[in-house]
């Protein structure tokens, strides 16, 4: 069910960056499994409650046009409380017990984004300890990615870049264009247009569909509009 959700939120597809009946069909099949005492245990609340919160953010994600929209450049008026609330609902249903697991944790994030009014206002040091506690269990250059994102927006684009040199095993992110946004992201942040633009270049080449090869376009021609 999580890899399904993944998969329409932000999978590899060559037809669209998001696949919206994806991510429907995993959060059914999980509310399925939640009908049964033998499958409502506090790992399946945690995952539904993940997927509550990060399909609220989904018309958020494309703007009219239909161009994917940065994290930071939503329109939050747009994402959906409803499912914000019942996320919240189905974590607190969750923190039964003495499990920890990795949805609990992804959850956690995810409400923390999910309830902050802006990008600005966001508690991003609870959301850095929140991947702390991701990284001593469940390792991974995907995880510790997100959290050089987290603490670039917490500490700054340099600190961000230094957590990023520092990514273990880091060559399985080569093939992820979002790897070389992120360093373009923090790159521009620092007046670095060049090595901005490069890898906003070397990320558009890996784009999976056209929405990411147009949304990197974009980020390409905002460094040339601020270098120039």
């Amino acid at each position: 069910m999580y890899l399904l959700f993944n998969e329409g939120y932000h999978g590899a597809s060559a037809e669209s960056a998001i696949r919206e009946d994806l991510c429907r069909e995993a959060m059914r099949l999980t509310a399925v499994l939640l009908e049964h005492p033998a499958a409502a245990v506090p790992p399946t609340y945690a995952l539904a409650a993940l997927m509550c919160f990060n399909a609220a953010r989904l018309p958020g994600r494309m703007d009219a046009s239909g161009n994917l929209s940065s994290f930071f450049e939503q329109d939050r008026s747009q994402w959906n409380q409803g499912l914000i609330a019942e996320g919240i609902r189905l974590l607190d249903l969750s923190a039964v017990g003495t499990e920890l697991t990795e949805y609990h944790i992804e959850a956690g994030i995810a409400r923390v984004h999910a309830i902050a009014k802006s990008a600005e206002e966001t508690d991003w040091a609870s959301i850095v300890s929140l991947y702390d506690l991701l990284m001593d269990a469940w390792p991974s250059p995907v995880v510790a990615l997100n959290r050089a994102i987290a603490i670039a927006e917490r500490d700054g684009a340099a600190r961000g870049l230094e957590e990023i040199s520092r990514i273990a095993d880091a060559k399985r992110l080569e093939r992820y264009p979002f790897y070389r946004a992120a360093m373009g992201e923090f790159e521009l942040r620092l007046g670095q247009h060049e090595a901005a633009s490069e890898h906003f270049r070397a990320a558009r080449k890996l784009a999976r569909n056209e929405a990411e090869r147009k949304f990197l376009a974009q980020r390409m021609a905002a460094c040339e509009v601020i270098a120039g």
